[in-house]
């Protein structure tokens, strides 16, 4: 399994026979160099995205478009993706289950908010979320953007996951502090990967917190369309 953060909240996981593109912000993302655009989305099989804001959702209608990618989503917004010229994939919702070939994907519970423009206004679109990936005989908890919530006690205890990529920057998701306590209190972790950090000045830029804070957990911070190997 490859992890590859593309910067932000953006991630390309390539896992059993599936490459995931996750939230996939391309065009004016401050983190991802152009020239490596064709690389961070090529051979890619599906897009799942967390919430409906802008880093989030920019250019999913146009990578599905132009790569034939379904898109998978709450159903909210996974019909208003569709209605935008958005591939078709699976409108889902809190504790659901799709499968994507090998891979499995479960949608669980975020604590964030989430909407879209829609003719010059915000449209709410349906609850955040994060998702559970199962595939090579890993677990995988991707938070999306959230705070620290009681939900991660039994997304922790039922699912198990063993590999952690939480949203840590702070203002808009828990900080680096914080995501080292939710991972101590409701998880046991093997490796984690921060993100949606050092993208702007207004985030934390490093996670130096988060390390200190999870003594025994391998902490990743992951460099931009750098594989890390699990």
């Amino acid at each position: 399994m490859n992890i590859i953060w593309l910067g932000h909240g953006s991630f390309r996981i390539e896992l059993a026979d599936q490459v995931l593109l996750v939230d996939p912000w391309i065009n004016g993302n401050p983190m991802l160099p152009e020239d490596q655009v064709a690389n961070a989305i090529a051979d890619a099989t599906q897009i799942l995205v967390t919430h409906g804001h802008f880093d989030h959702t920019t250019d999913v209608v146009q990578l599905s478009r132009d790569k034939d990618l379904p898109v998978s989503a709450i159903f909210e917004l996974s019909a208003h993706l569709t209605s935008l010229g958005a591939v078709e994939g699976n409108g889902f919702n809190m504790g659901g289950t799709i499968q994507l070939g090998d891979v499995s994907v479960t949608m669980v519970p975020a604590s964030h908010s989430s909407s879209m423009a829609v003719d010059g206004r915000g449209v709410y679109m349906g609850q955040e979320a994060g998702f559970i990936l199962k595939g090579e005989g890993k677990t995988i908890y991707l938070s999306g953007d959230t705070g620290i919530m009681a939900d991660m006690d039994w997304i922790g205890d039922y699912h198990k996951p063993t590999i952690g990529i939480l949203s840590a920057g702070g203002h808009y998701t828990m900080d680096m502090a914080g995501a080292a306590y939710a991972a101590k209190r409701y998880f046991n972790f093997d490796t984690l990967i921060p993100c949606h950090y050092r993208t702007f000045p207004l985030l934390e830029q490093d996670a130096a917190a988060l390390k200190s804070g999870l003594p025994g957990v391998n902490v990743i911070e992951p460099q931009v369309m750098q594989p890390i190997v699990l």
